[in-house]
């Protein structure tokens, strides 16, 4: 790890690094969340509150429909929770049930 740039060990080194990088993600490939899950994490990450999502989402009865997977997320909220939070916008476009009860 500690090769010197432009060495044979540096290059030796990326060799290794590029095999290692794509025997995991053959093996050990990690599912992006749900958009939901991923809404949660970035809010725990952030430290933010259901109220903090109003301005993104909608209104508090909005926020709470999506986070309690009552209602889905539309083009519009993806675009905001994108742009706002940084939360990758292939994890919000991903499918998921809704609690029909």
């Amino acid at each position: 790890m500690d090769a010197k740039p432009n060495t044979q060990q540096m290059d030796e080194l990326e060799v290794l690094t590029t095999l290692v990088e794509a025997y995991e993600e053959q093996r050990y490939k990690i599912e992006a969340p749900d958009p939901i899950k991923a809404i949660k994490f970035r809010m725990k990450q952030e430290d933010l509150k259901q109220k903090d999502l109003v301005a993104i989402v909608g209104s508090k009865s909005r926020v709470s429909e999506i986070l309690n997977k009552k209602r889905k997320l539309t083009i519009e909220m993806i675009r905001n929770l994108h742009n706002q939070l940084h939360i990758l916008i292939e994890s919000l476009f991903l499918d998921y049930k809704i609690n029909c009860a």
